[in-house]
């Protein structure tokens, strides 16, 4: 979302719960694996349960109709034989058009943190005339199960199908809000126990062309409300040289994707670190985009980021997504707990996209509050402070920021904060983007175990 003040997620996960849940696009529910799984990655004494399915193991290990695991380097789930076909009317468009579709299930899998929110993340290929779309479905423990819910309709291109997001999705005990599984009254005590992912590859029928999908996975978590966080204590002075590109040089271009670059921080942020790591949109890719403008590549993130439904760039998975086409490389969302999570990411040269929100009083040197922006951290100072790429900055040159740790940090990481009418709102609760090799090093490997990513 841009700095202006919009509502966040979490905000509106405090507002009232939406109508019921409507049905997802393709296949009726499948019967799927009774086994659990717990073969989730968590560090200690964290609130975050992470789990992905990205091994040809683990594509073995789910229930397939039509689809089958390709092994290699990186391996993946395609369409083998579509197990039938199915319209589909793009709500964006009002066309209809039938897909052929397979479907893959994943086992089930126990929470080590029982939830009250999830968010799922994935990383696929979808040439030209194939789309695919993520369901949740789980078990709550009162010992009910959810619905089936739609988490994302998504295409890295958007020729064939709008990528976008399913409003209105409620059973009365759990809601989706955009990208978001959040139970309605936390303080109930009512939590997700297990879930279940479904993954259906969509083509256009009588092709052999295929999605490709190579991770697949969700996050749960249970963080508390907190004005406040405990501050951890500074460990690591380093910074890492990322690109930096401003948001607010974009204002008024493009207004069809989120009112133009004025509300460009995600997918702004999101293509600062796709350079980090030496991948860029070729000339061919930037023909779209008017060559009168600066930093092409900025324009084009925001229009493959761009999600129908919520009507802007900020849907995190579809961020995390659009970093992964891109050669080699793999995006998650996950919820951090601390600055020293940062800081062992850093130390391996991993960057990260945080999402904070905050009165312009509570963070010195920013010049503006938000109910809701996304920045780059890259690094740390001698005395701990916070290195950022901010783009919200006038200027390219003016993007890289230090921010006080103490402030930073709890803006970053609590779940409730007073706004600027005194209304008690909500935070993020340390939500973040990561982005990194297909292949990490042994020492990337190390850092992203320990904050709960395989």
């Amino acid at each position: 979302m841009s700095r202006a003040e919009q509502p966040s997620r979490r905000t509106v996960l405090a507002a009232a719960v939406a109508a019921a849940a409507v049905g997802a696009a393709g296949p009726s529910a499948a019967a799927a694996p009774a086994r659990a799984t717990r073969a989730a990655t968590q560090a200690p004494g964290s609130l975050v349960d992470n789990r992905a399915w990205t091994s040809y193991t683990d594509w073995r290990s789910g229930a397939a109709k039509g689809t089958r695991a390709v092994p290699g380097i990186r391996p993946g789930i395609v369409i083998a034989a579509p197990a039938g076909t199915t319209d589909y009317t793009d709500p964006h468009t009002g066309k209809t058009a039938t897909w052929e579709y397979a479907t893959w299930t994943s086992p089930v899998h126990k929470l080590a943190v029982p939830s009250t929110e999830a968010i799922a993340s994935w990383n696929a290929h979808t040439p030209a005339g194939t789309w695919l779309q993520v369901e949740l479905t789980g078990t709550y423990s009162d010992g009910t199960d959810t619905p089936w819910y739609v988490m994302g309709r998504w295409a890295a291109g958007d020729q064939d199908i709008k990528r976008t997001s399913v409003d209105d999705q409620s059973d009365g005990k759990s809601s989706i809000w955009t990208d978001t599984f959040s139970i309605d009254d936390a303080a109930s005590g009512l939590r997700l126990v297990s879930y279940r992912l479904r993954l259906t590859l969509y083509r256009t029928p009588g092709t052999r062309i295929t999605p490709t999908v190579w991770r697949l996975g969700a996050m749960g978590s249970d963080i508390p409300d907190r004005f406040t966080v405990p501050a951890s204590t500074p460990g690591l002075a380093q910074e890492l040289s990322v690109p930096r590109y401003s948001q607010e040089i974009h204002a008024g271009q493009y207004p069809e994707y989120d009112n133009g670059g004025e509300a460009w921080c995600s997918p702004t942020s999101s293509q600062m670190i796709i350079e980090y790591w030496g991948r860029k949109p070729t000339a061919e890719q930037l023909a779209w985009v008017n060559p009168d403008y600066a930093d092409p590549q900025v324009c084009h993130a925001a229009r493959f980021t761009y999600d129908y439904q919520y009507a802007g760039c900020g849907n995190w998975p579809f961020n995390s997504a659009y970093a992964a086409t891109y050669k080699d490389l793999q995006g998650v969302v996950t919820r951090l707990g601390s600055l020293t999570d940062l800081e062992t990411l850093i130390a391996a040269g991993i960057p990260a996209i945080t999402s904070q929100s905050f009165l312009k009083s509570e963070l010195t040197g920013a010049g503006y509050g938000t109910s809701g922006h996304l920045m780059t951290v890259i690094g740390f100072t001698a005395d701990g402070d916070v290195i950022a790429n901010d783009p919200a900055s006038p200027s390219d040159d003016a993007v890289r920021r230090v921010y006080k740790r103490r402030e930073w940090e709890n803006i970053w990481l609590r779940t409730k904060r007073y706004n600027a009418s005194g209304k008690v709102v909500s935070g993020t609760g340390g939500v973040c983007y990561l982005y990194f090799p297909a292949q990490p090093s042994a020492r990337q490997c190390k850092a992203l175990a320990a904050v709960g990513i395989r």
